[in-house]
């Protein structure tokens, strides 16, 4: 390691905010700018969604992941309606009455808009046969036939009774008609003999004719025996000369029905069977006495004309052109596969096939449906449903009682629908990944995977595509057009929120809020448009409103109860930056560490961990600054100190490695005696080559520790050292930008430890000549000498028996 790198400088003010640069459009407000249509800068995820719509075969449906902030599912749904426009209309479903079976209802299909039109063809009907037929079987030509059917029937009944009659009356016998049924008795001068007259007769006359009546009960049964059957043939006559009455009254508008729909056989045959139980039911035109049968309560919830009506599940007589695009918010699994409702008749649940409801599926066949992954995951059912379908490439709808084992209704099974769609779910990364490794059928059902970018580069391409789509969601929400000072702050913004200074967030939710909440503030002032004014306020409210916390650890520290120095020099000790996250708000707080030392068995201890309140990442950087150190210093000798680091003052976990390189600076000014200046604060990662690497939060760090520095009073020495990689990320808050520029703040970039000791001592580090010992005086001598120091303690007390301080079983 050498140090023959200069002190860092300061960097510039023009390096730590980089201004929006819309030099290549030339407009006064967005007004004036093209409205970007579909998705913005992701290419990517532009083309997997091409191939996953374009794609018909089975599988190749999309899941798309990103951050929930880029409204995904807006942007999908546009370029899903874009390619809808191309495609075929979906066709119409419908379900009738099965009359042969009627709890399992027939689904049938027909072309786009035809559906509306086959339900109001068949209810016309219906309604002019409920007038027609009534009327026809009341007409004086129909009751004169039917009354001649009975007549004709009525003579035989008449002539098997007169010769019943005439064969009694040989015999004199009388046939009798009475309430209890028919009956024989002796007659005697045309008269019935009285039984008191009968019992008086001789013996041999009452014997011949109770043998002549006993012969005559033989042949009076035989003839009712044949009752039924004329009285039979009465019913099949009369109901004969109905149904033939009937077909002669249905055929004409049978027929036009018919003819319209000549070119859908499933139709036809529908309409047959229709006018076959129409013949078969024709009491059901006739006007009913008396309660309702219960057998048809279940076709007869709203009428008993229901079992020829036509229920339509979905038509696309909605939508203008093409397929439909569909998007299911609340994926229960009746909302995606439709349900069965029912209705309470007499006391019990039932349904008919009038009571099916479409599910999304059934709207969005044919073309595409969007989902929200998680949504899906969380209904019980819903999931291992879609997949089924997936599977089968039909739609079942299912009862869900089923699934948990409940008491189920008197309900109905309706044909299963072919599925033809698009299926799109939408989820965050995490929840993507996970799934893929929980459920292997991910693959399968869902073969496009479409990534969405949170950002992109920012180039002045891309910086005018952000103002264009800033500009269209001014318009479509009816927001107040912005100037282009009010633009070149939303896409700084956007850099900031993006964290690195060349590259935008194409996060689209907090960028429309951002301008919402920009378009409220200029209309209090009495604005036609929204200028950079209107949004640097908006964004100070927004803070204002989240920082209830910041002020809260600021003023702890303002108050000396949190203890950050921000003058002077102390030695093992040095200011940290951290981040602190609540809900979508982070800002910086300044930490101190602090570090001691003393000869021992080469062990680390990070206080953190030993509390259970460093992360694995926390405790990674420590175990690297150990690797580091051991690597520098002390080659031809064991490590013989024991060090302790902690954060003061902390009592919540501490995670990542953000603060490995401020750890190495307090641990080299313990062993070297030097003291660390407090008007700097550290943030920073490194590795065990000692060079400082890239961390996250840069700009919130800084801007914490300038926070404290102004409020107790800017001495013009104070600054933070940060990473050199991380200079690519600064897009500081205006009020840091400008005290740098006047020098009484600075921002330090860091390449190596030895490079951030220097300027934390004000003695160079020093770098090892040719007989291999650091200059003398420099921060690398003095450890290395406190470290050989240490070795000869260590020595002289024993070697690995020496007592090192007892250092926790989690020491580095």
């Amino acid at each position: 390691m050498t140090n023959d790198l200069p002190n860092p400088a300061k960097l510039p003010p023009g390096r730590l905010y980089r201004p929006a640069d819309l030099s290549q459009l030339a407009f006064a407000t967005t007004a004036e700018l093209t409205p970007l249509p579909g998705l913005a800068e992701q290419p990517r995820a532009r083309e997997a969604i091409s191939l996953g719509t374009g794609i018909v075969h089975g599988g190749f449906n999309i899941f798309a992941i990103g951050p929930g902030g880029l409204r995904i599912q807006r942007s999908i749904r546009h370029l899903a309606e874009d390619t809808a426009r191309a495609l075929p209309p979906a066709r119409d479903w419908v379900y009738v009455n099965n009359f042969a079976e009627p709890h399992r209802p027939t689904a049938l299909a027909l072309p786009s808009g035809r559906a509306p039109v086959l339900q109001k063809a068949i209810h016309n009907l219906i309604e002019d046969l409920r007038a027609a037929l009534p009327a026809l079987f009341e007409s004086e030509d129909y009751q004169k036939r039917r009354a001649a059917v009975e007549q004709s029937i009525q003579a035989k009944t008449e002539q098997a009774f007169a010769g019943l009659s005439e064969k009694a009356a040989a015999h004199e016998i009388a046939l009798l008609r009475t309430p209890m049924g028919f009956g024989l008795a002796p007659m005697r001068d045309g008269k019935v003999v009285p039984p008191a007259e009968f019992n008086a007769w001789p013996e041999d006359q009452q014997k011949q004719a109770r043998d002549h009546i006993h012969e005559l009960e033989k042949d009076l049964e035989e003839t009712l025996r044949g009752i039924p059957r004329i009285e039979k043939e009465q019913r099949d006559a009369l109901r004969q000369l109905a149904r033939d009455t009937a077909e002669r009254a249905v055929a004409p508008p049978f027929e036009q029905l018919s003819a319209a729909f000549a070119d859908l056989p499933e139709v036809l045959r529908h309409i047959g069977a229709l006018r076959a139980d129409l013949i078969e039911n024709l009491g059901l035109f006739m006007p009913q006495e008396g309660p309702q049968a219960p057998g048809r309560a279940a076709m007869a919830l709203g009428g008993a004309f229901d079992r020829y009506e036509v229920n339509v599940l979905v038509t696309p007589l909605d939508h203008t052109e093409g397929a439909p695009v569909i998007e299911e918010l609340n994926p229960t699994l009746g909302n995606l596969f439709g349900r069965v409702e029912h209705m309470q008749v007499e006391g019990a649940l039932v349904t008919n096939f009038r009571l099916i409801k479409a599910g999304a599926l059934h709207r969005a066949n044919g073309g595409t449906i969007l989902l929200d992954a998680l949504a899906v995951l969380s209904e019980p059912f819903s999931w291992s449903a879609l997949k089924r379908a997936l599977r089968r490439q039909e739609i079942v709808i299912e009862d869900i009682s089923h699934f948990m084992g409940l008491t189920a209704t008197v309900s109905i099974e309706p044909d299963p629908i072919p599925l033809e769609v698009k299926v799109v779910l939408v989820g965050d990364r995490r929840l993507y990944y996970m799934l893929a490794a929980l459920d292997p059928e991910l693959a399968h059902y869902f073969k496009v995977l479409a990534d969405f970018d949170n950002d992109a580069a920012r180039t002045p391409e891309n910086e005018a595509m952000l103002a264009r789509l800033t500009g269209a969601m001014a318009a479509q929400n009816g927001l107040l057009a912005l100037e282009r000072g009010g633009v070149e702050r939303v896409i700084e913004q956007a850099a900031r929120w993006a964290g690195d200074a060349d590259k935008v967030s194409l996060l689209t939710e907090p960028l429309h809020d951002l301008i919402t909440e920009a378009d409220h503030v200029a209309r209090t002032h009495g604005r036609a448009a929204i200028s950079r004014a209107d949004v640097e306020q908006a964004i100070g409210q927004r803070i204002r409103r989240q920082s209830r916390v910041r002020e809260r650890s600021h003023e702890a520290i303002l108050r000396g109860i949190s203890l950050i120095d921000t003058q002077g020099a102390r030695v093992g000790q040095v200011n940290g930056l951290s981040v602190m996250s609540l809900g979508d708000y982070a800002f910086g707080a300044p930490a101190r560490i602090t570090c001691t030392v003393r000869a021992g068995a080469g062990k680390i201890v990070d206080i953190e961990r030993e509390v259970a309140l460093g992360g694995p990442i926390h405790s990674k950087g420590v175990l690297i600054l150990s690797g580091y150190l051991a690597g520098r210093y002390a080659l031809g000798a064991p490590m013989s100190l024991s060090a302790s680091l902690v954060f003061e003052q902390s009592y919540g976990g501490v995670e990542g490695d953000s603060a490995s390189s401020t750890e190495a600076y307090a641990l080299l000014s313990a062993l070297s005696g030097l003291a660390l200046r407090q008007d700097l604060a550290v943030t920073g990662s490194v590795n065990q080559h000692g060079e400082v690497q890239a961390i996250g939060g840069v700009n919130e760090k800084i801007e914490g520790f300038f926070d404290v520095c102004r409020a107790r009073g800017l001495t013009g020495t104070q600054g933070v050292m940060i990473p050199a990689s991380n200079v690519m990320h600064l897009m500081l808050r205006q009020d840091v930008v400008e005290a740098c520029a006047r020098g009484v703040f600075a921002v330090y970039p860091i390449q190596t430890i030895d490079e951030g000791i220097a300027l934390l001592t004000g003695r160079d580090a020093g770098a090892r000549g040719g007989d291999g010992k650091y200059p003398e005086g420099s921060v690398n001598q003095l450890v290395e000498a406190r470290l050989g120091h240490f070795a000869e303690i260590r020595k002289a007390a024993g070697g690995d028996k020496a007592q090192d301080g007892g250092a926790p079983k989690g020491a580095a």
